[in-house]
């Protein structure tokens, strides 16, 4: 039974205070009440014993210093945010803690007279990011300085301070043909630089979309634990794709099984070359079939086609999408993969 049941009950019958609950018999309430009503009854009396739990608040490793008058150069704000350093990490190490994040916080002084005194002071705060977290104060002092460098304010400085956000150092045992960066920290450095010159939406890691639109993917921000290569180690390529034999370019005609490469095992395929991007063609048509291209990469006569293979997805939102893709062959020999999407032709490559 909850306690406010008990308390509803105990005012239906007259108890109201704590004494009234304590010239209760113990035994008759717990038979009536329950065991919650026989420890509200040991409380009101003051037979209740409760174990005092100990907790320790939550460290804050945090540094600051303000200054007894206004700097205006970095010179000396350097020299106090190596002192900060130095002494956040004897303190992780001492618990065997690391920095994972760092905020630094500057505190400026307002010249303006015609703010009032409580807004007289303005703080530019920043959150740095470790890629890989550490105490090693050069390197952390180094990815401030970098910062600073290029870091300008209309007013000087009047104090400053920096606090770290502490985490467990990461123990990770990779696979046997799994690798790690030499220097995690150099990457970090080196991705934001290309990030700023290009912009956020250029670096990262590729990832294929669920879709089948051709070459269809996203970017996603750089991951830095490990790398695996792709397939699988000790396998030889047969046995991963289960020997199956390779189809022809003109998807039309039937899978027949292409010759073998001098280790007897990986089949000998056509590769399609794509071009990146496609490149626009002006096509002639036949009876509503491709019969010559002519682009910047590839002309000629069409001699045999396959095709064509529609192709379409997303048609439920604004990325809908449709494509009708053509495999020809040219009177020179070149066998060429093209498509048409919203009436412009473009080819997509050339199998070797």
């Amino acid at each position: 039974m909850q306690v406010q049941e008990i308390i509803a009950i105990l005012h239906k019958w007259g108890i109201h205070t704590l004494g009234q609950l304590a010239a209760l018999d113990k035994e008759q309430l717990g038979a009536r009440l329950g065991p919650e009503a026989v420890r509200m009854w040991e409380r009101a009396n003051g037979q209740s014993n409760r174990v005092l739990k100990l907790i320790r608040p939550p460290e804050l490793f945090e540094e600051s210093f303000e200054f007894e008058h206004e700097i205006e150069t970095a010179e000396p704000l350097l020299f106090m945010l190596r002192r900060f350093l130095e002494q956040l990490a004897v303190r992780l190490s001492a618990i065997y803690l690391v920095a994972k994040e760092l905020t630094l916080r500057i505190t400026f002084s307002n010249s303006r007279q015609d703010e009032p005194a409580v807004a007289g002071k303005q703080v530019y705060e920043r959150v740095f990011k470790i890629p890989q977290p550490t105490n090693d104060v050069d390197l952390l002092f180094r990815m401030l300085q970098t910062h600073l460098e290029n870091f300008r304010s209309e007013h000087p400085i009047v104090a400053v301070a920096l606090s770290a956000e502490p985490i467990k150092p990461a123990r990770e045992q990779f696979g046997l043909f799994e690798i790690t960066l030499r220097n995690p920290h150099q990457l970090s450095e080196t991705l934001a630089r290309l990030t700023a010159l290009l912009g956020s939406d250029r670096i990262g890691t590729p990832i294929l979309e669920e879709t089948h639109r051709p070459d269809a993917f996203r970017m996603e921000a750089f991951g830095s634990t490990g790398f695996q290569p792709v397939g699988q180690a000790g396998v030889p390529a047969c046995k991963r794709n289960g020997g199956q034999a390779a189809a022809s370019p003109f998807r039309g005609g039937q899978d027949v099984p292409l010759p073998h490469s001098q280790d007897g095992c990986a089949p000998l395929r056509a590769a399609l070359r794509r071009f990146r991007p496609p490149v626009t063609a002006s096509i002639l048509r036949d009876e509503n079939k491709p019969a010559h291209v002519c682009s910047v990469e590839i002309q000629g006569k069409i001699v045999e086609q396959r095709g064509p293979y529609l192709l379409s997805g997303n048609w439920w939102s604004e990325k809908s999408w449709a494509r009708a893709e053509w495999d020809v062959q040219l009177g020179a020999g070149e066998l060429v993969r093209c498509h048409e999407s919203e009436g412009i032709w473009k080819v997509d490559g050339v199998y070797d």
